[in-house]
Parts: C-alpha cells; sequence; structure tokens
C-alpha cells in the first residue's frame, strides 16, 4: 500500500502563498487518484482539489477555485496544492489521499471514496 506524507504548512499573512507537498511511498504514485482535503477545528473534513491519475482532469472546491492549484509530479512520486491569496478561513489542517483506479481521467471528490491518507500538516492564515 501506499504511504503519504504532507509538508509545506506554516504560518502565513492573510494574501500570502504556500506549496503543500504530497510525497508517496511504498508504491507508486501514478496508479493513484489523488485529492486534497482539510479539517478546521470542530468542522467536518471538507474537499478542496482533486486531481486523476494522468494529471488531466482536476476538480476544486467554489471555496478555492481560481486560488489554489493542484498539480502532480510521477515521476517524483509527489503531488501539490500551490495556494494562493490565503484567507484566515483557509486555516485548517490539510491532508492528501490517494485512491487507486484504472482510469487516468476520473477524479474523486468525496473522503469517502479514498483509501489512503497522511498524517496533515497545519496551515494558519493570519489577518
Amino acid at each position: 500500500q501506499v504511504q503519504l506524507v504532507e509538508s509545506g504548512g506554516g504560518l502565513v499573512q492573510a494574501g500570502g502563498s504556500l506549496r503543500l507537498s504530497c510525497a508517496a511511498s511504498g508504491r507508486t504514485l501514478s496508479s493513484y487518484a489523488m485529492g486534497w482535503f482539510r479539517q478546521a477545528p470542530g468542522k467536518e473534513r471538507e474537499f478542496v482539489a482533486a486531481i486523476s491519475r494522468g494529471a488531466g482532469s482536476t476538480r476544486y472546491a467554489d471555496s478555492v477555485k481560481g486560488r489554489f492549484t493542484i498539480s502532480r509530479d510521477n515521476a517524483k512520486n509527489t503531488v501539490y496544492l500551490q495556494m494562493n491569496s490565503l484567507k484566515p478561513e483557509d486555516t485548517a489542517v490539510y491532508y492528501c489521499a490517494a485512491r487507486q483506479f484504472s482510469s487516468t481521467i476520473v477524479v474523486f471528490l468525496k473522503k469517502d471514496e479514498y483509501a489512503y491518507w497522511g498524517q496533515g500538516t497545519q496551515v494558519t492564515v493570519s489577518s
């Protein structure tokens, strides 16, 4: 099975940028559709962005559309989340998730559709 480790979180002022990374080990990431989710204190874990195996398909939550970009480098076994124009409401623990799937164009938006999760990385945006 695949193991996922997120990094790149931290404290940033509103309007700033961060790039999160999700490094995979154990299996090649090219076999997996990937997603980013986040969970703020007292709230449910919510979908942020998803990317297909072949990177040809991406989807975003309305709250981050136009500000966040998901990408992947299968050669480096890594998925990224570039976050620009950050807002205080983006403060949360960010998790990457993986699901093995045959299609190279399908994306998954629901947390229950993913089998593997990282431990999360904290993002805090100050106003």
